[in-house]
């Protein structure tokens, strides 16, 4: 039913499809974690070859087969697997999105965000709201930056979600922006550099300059490797509060900017001024948060932004506008 502005004055009783809709929204959290155990063990794997009994799944995953069919069949009720009338179950469409050699594959998504880390952070998600500042802070004793410099495994699953983001993303991006034409382009933040790949890959006499923390940037050559376009491409580690490669003709931060505040964004787009010429082109991959109320996931990303990280927010266009023009 319609949620529009005017259903929702003062005194106005709710429907029953109202409380329905918002008792899907309380148990939300139960949906995320049901995601993260499929996609830690690997269900969607032992499935992609056909239909699996539960205790066959079970014996793979070194599980209790009881509790495993009631994840399943929760899983089924969501449209994740399928049990047939024999009790064995297949994967739906959507469950194959958690298969990991799907190339649009969730599942380092799904895993990431029943991490620890990030569900401790949200379960904290008062003292954010009630004081600005990031609960993981408050719970790690230490920014996500540093927690995950010093902890490799968090680490590997934070840069898994971002590249699966990142290959999602991609399409889009290549089909907002033309890329022809540039010569050097420098991915500042890029991570393992899924993106840089794709924008590489379809423009084979362009070059590029991969840069980010020296732990991220350890670990992207192999992808690089894989996508054939290491050749044309240097990786370079550093620091982008202080400085970033010259050289480039055109500079790309692919949701970069959206994890800092506007003093901290403003010096990383600083750094970035400083090495480009006067012919360069400064490119931002970013959500954009629309004006109404209507549901946009970048209101939600934004709340994610301030329980996870001190001073990350999602911005509208004209708070953009306002921290470009300051730079």
């Amino acid at each position: 039913m319609s949620t529009t502005p005017e259903r929702q004055g003062a005194g106005e009783t709710p429907q029953p499809e109202d409380w329905l809709r918002l008792v899907r929204m309380i148990h939300g959290y139960r949906v995320t974690q049901m995601l993260a155990v499929a996609a830690k063990l690997g269900i969607a794997d032992f499935l992609a070859d056909g239909p699996k009994s539960v205790a066959e799944l079970a014996e793979r995953t070194e599980t209790h087969p009881g509790a495993l069919h009631r994840l399943l069949r929760a899983l089924a009720g969501n449209g994740v697997f399928a049990e047939d009338d024999r009790g064995r179950y297949a994967l739906t469409p959507l469950g194959g999105l958690l298969r990991t050699d799907d190339p649009g594959s969730a599942r380092a998504l799904a895993i990431y965000n029943g991490d620890e880390l990030v569900w401790r952070s949200w379960g904290s998600l008062l003292h954010s709201v009630a004081t600005g500042s990031a609960a993981f802070q408050r719970l790690y004793g230490m920014s996500i930056w540093e927690y995950r410099s010093q902890h490799p495994e968090p680490d590997a699953v934070f840069n898994d979600a971002m590249t699966a983001l990142s290959n999602r993303r991609i399409g889009d991006v290549m089909a907002t922006y033309d890329f022809s034409g540039i010569r050097t382009i420098v991915d500042v933040g890029g991570g393992h550099g899924a993106l840089l790949a794709a924008i590489l890959r379809a423009h084979p006499g362009m070059r590029g300059i991969l840069f980010d923390q020296p732990h991220v940037a350890a670990g992207a050559h192999r992808l690089l490797e894989t996508a054939g376009v290491a050749d044309r491409c240097r990786i370079v580690a550093g620091d982008f509060f202080e400085e970033v490669p010259t050289g480039g003709d055109a500079y790309i931060l692919s949701k970069i900017i959206h994890d800092w505040g506007d003093e901290r964004a403003t010096a990383i787009l600083r750094a970035c001024r400083r090495a480009m010429t006067a012919q360069a082109r400064l490119l931002l991959a970013e959500a954009v948060i629309p004006a109404g109320n209507g549901p946009h996931v970048g209101k939600l990303l934004d709340l994610h932004m301030l329980v996870m990280l001190e001073g990350g927010c999602e911005r509208t266009e004209g708070e953009f506008r306002t921290l470009l023009a300051g730079a």
